[in-house]
């Protein structure tokens, strides 16, 4: 299994994303991120991977992979889209450095889920600036 990340831009904090794609998929039901190039590493991804979002600095929140086609934009630009299940599931997060497209991620590289003892101790109604800052202190 093997995963990507890649930089939510314009994405404030874990919520913010989760609006943004469900106003998105009021016009696209299929769940999709669009990318100019197409991963050679497509069967290791589809296997279990997931999308890591990298959100102001840090890598907070993952969406499974359901599959990676070749699409085309609204101008009829070749691209590819990366399906991914509307399930958005939150990280314990770790700081990411800016980088371009998308980066493939090991497994065994990927920061785990939140704990459950996170919502249970309600870390998610913390700010997102809040908890990053935590996280940078390394005490989340």
């Amino acid at each position: 299994m093997l995963h990507v990340t890649k930089l939510a831009v314009g994405v404030r904090d874990t919520d913010h994303l989760r609006e943004l794609q469900a106003e998105r998929m009021l016009t696209h039901p299929r769940l999709r991120h669009r990318t100019r190039n197409f991963p050679r590493r497509r069967l290791e991804i589809i296997d279990g991977g997931s999308m890591y979002w990298v959100i102001a600095g840090t890598m907070m929140a993952r969406q499974r992979i359901v599959d990676i086609v070749e699409d085309e934009r609204d101008d009829r630009t070749p691209c590819t889209s990366f399906i991914l299940d509307p399930e958005l599931v939150v990280l314990a997060g770790r700081p990411t450095r800016a980088f371009q497209g998308w980066r493939y991620l090991d497994a065994d590289a990927a920061p785990p889920d939140m704990p459950a003892f996170g919502a249970i101790l309600g870390l998610e109604s913390l700010p997102a600036a809040l908890r990053h800052e935590l996280r940078a202190l390394c005490l989340l």
